[in-house]
């Protein structure tokens, strides 16, 4: 049974060791976030610089390229079911980094109970065998015990890099995360704020309003004023 137990550690041992070169190689900077995209969305100001940042995006496939696409085919919505979407699109490809450190969680706990499992089954054979042949020779015993315990080495020498491999590559995906929501969020502001500025009002004409085209001061001549009658007499003197 001790046999059984030393070749499950061995799985283990080769089943953490390539999930980390897998993680390792795909979890990099430039897999996730491409220089190549980075600069054509630092040039994408306005909806006409949209085709040169999709071609890059085609180009280099990664998961702001696939954000980034899902935000430049959707442009026509309104901008909150355009965020709304790009959210539940942009879970999808955090799920996607997360892809394989479960296998490390489960390896961070099955591991030094295996070797625990293999020091138990051992020290079971070795008490079985003192209670057979009596404590003749201390030197087997102490040789016995020394080989049950590396089934505990064994198990925490694999479980310590699957931890640190696990606590590294949740971090980074945790940075890759915060990244991904910034640039995207970038993207939607500059695109929406292009296409969504209203030209400034045109100031109203005088003869527009309403109120200019009823006001007798700017339509209609000033009546004028009939003569007084002090105008009137006037004349009547002067002709006495």
């Amino acid at each position: 049974m001790d046999t059984a137990v030393y070749i499950l550690l061995g799985l283990t041992s080769v089943a953490g060791l390539a999930v980390i070169l897998w993680r390792g190689w795909m979890l990099r900077w430039s897999k996730v976030v491409p220089p190549r995209i980075a600069e054509a969305l630092a040039e994408c100001l306005t909806p006409a610089d949209v085709p040169r940042l999709r071609a890059a995006c085609e180009y280099h496939p990664s998961p702001l390229g696939r954000l980034l696409l899902f935000a430049a085919h959707h442009l026509d919505w309104p901008k909150a079911e355009n965020v709304s979407s790009l959210e539940t699109a942009a879970r999808r490809e955090i799920v996607r980094l997360e892809r394989g450190l479960v296998v490390l969680e489960i390896i961070i706990g099955i591991a030094p109970l295996l070797g625990l499992v293999g020091t138990i089954i051992g020290m079971m054979t070795v008490f079985s065998d003192i209670g057979d042949v009596g404590l003749n020779s201390a030197s087997r015993l102490a040789q016995g015990i020394s080989v049950i315990l590396k089934a505990t080495l064994i198990g925490l020498l694999i479980a310590i890099p699957a931890l640190v491999a696990w606590g590294y590559f949740s971090k980074k995906v945790e940075v890759f995360a915060v990244e991904l929501e910034t640039l995207c969020d970038e993207f939607i502001r500059r695109q929406y704020t292009a296409t969504l500025t209203d030209p400034p009002a045109r100031p109203p004409q005088v003869s527009d309003s309403p109120t200019a085209r009823n006001s007798p001061a700017l339509s209609d001549p000033l009546p004028t004023p009939p003569p007084s009658s002090k105008a009137k007499a006037a004349p009547q003197q002067g002709q006495r």
